[in-house]
């Protein structure tokens, strides 16, 4: 052993610029980048993750379809999920897409609607505040977006649990805010099913041509239930494409990778 060490010295001092040029030559592993943008809906800075794909330039003619993910973090969906889009990007199974993380700051707060259910209240105290939210989407969010960065029309919402809860009202109460709803185990069960209650209510003004992926795995009776009433009542309007995926095999917390997987290769499908 001792011989080993002493060949390494002596090769290192015959060198000994090698090892500083190796450390010299690395450079960081860049993903994304991240902006900064202060709400007036939310009266707070919030943190975005955006993913440019390959080839983008801001001074090319290219324009791209924009994916917003909630639970958008670092520490949260926002690597593994961009890794999805680069990889069905590279197999043409997709175009490629910006993807925008909206980083969290209360997630209850954000992705809940007001509840009249007393436990929930005293669980959960700053819930019920989904409207801001969608407030800051509508006017700050996607106006930010469409000046900074090269976009289309295409616009698509990922969200899971209390996310699939949040993206199931924007997609009943503000239809016209995005083209693809991939929902996943949407928490519906909040308030007592309201938004399930009211939802027949709003899916007439679901926009022609919207493209709905809702997924849920072995959650529970009543998320499984919820999810397949959602998708059952939205397939009332034959205006828009409503795709359910049931993954049997996965749990609320292995669901969304391989949920969003498919969801992706729908609602950017060229098939009608």
């Amino acid at each position: 052993m001792k011989f080993y060490f002493l060949i390494a010295g002596y090769l290192i001092f015959l060198n000994p610029t090698s090892f500083a040029q190796k450390q010299s030559n690395s450079k960081p592993f860049v993903l994304g980048k991240t902006e900064q943008i202060h709400s007036t809906e939310l009266n707070e800075t919030r943190k975005l993750n955006v993913y440019l794909p390959e080839g983008y330039s801001p001074d090319a003619k290219s324009t791209y379809p924009v994916i917003y993910l909630l639970d958008g973090s670092a520490s949260e969906d926002f690597i593994h999920m961009v890794g999805l889009v680069q990889f069905l990007t590279m197999i043409e199974k997709m175009p490629k897409a910006i993807v925008v993380g909206i980083a969290n700051v209360d997630r209850k707060r954000d992705f809940t609607f007001p509840t009249t259910v007393k436990q929930d209240l005293i669980d959960f105290p700053t819930t019920g505040k989904s409207e801001k939210f969608i407030a800051f989407i509508e006017k700050e969010l996607q106006p930010f977006i469409a000046k900074e960065y090269k976009t289309n029309t295409s616009k698509t919402i990922i969200g899971q649990s209390l996310g699939g809860l949040l993206a199931t009202e924007i997609l009943l109460r503000k239809p016209q805010l995005f083209e693809n709803y991939i929902i996943i185990s949407p928490s519906l069960w909040w308030n007592n099913e309201s938004l399930l209650t009211d939802a027949t209510r709003f899916i007439p003004n679901i926009k022609p041509g919207t493209k709905i992926y809702i997924s849920v795995g072995e959650e529970g009776k009543q998320m499984k239930d919820d999810a397949k009433n959602l998708a059952d009542l939205i397939e009332m309007n034959k205006k828009v494409k409503t795709t359910f995926v049931p993954l049997m095999l996965e749990t609320h917390l292995t669901i969304l990778h391989n949920s969003a997987y498919k969801g992706l290769e729908i609602v950017f499908s060229k098939k009608d």
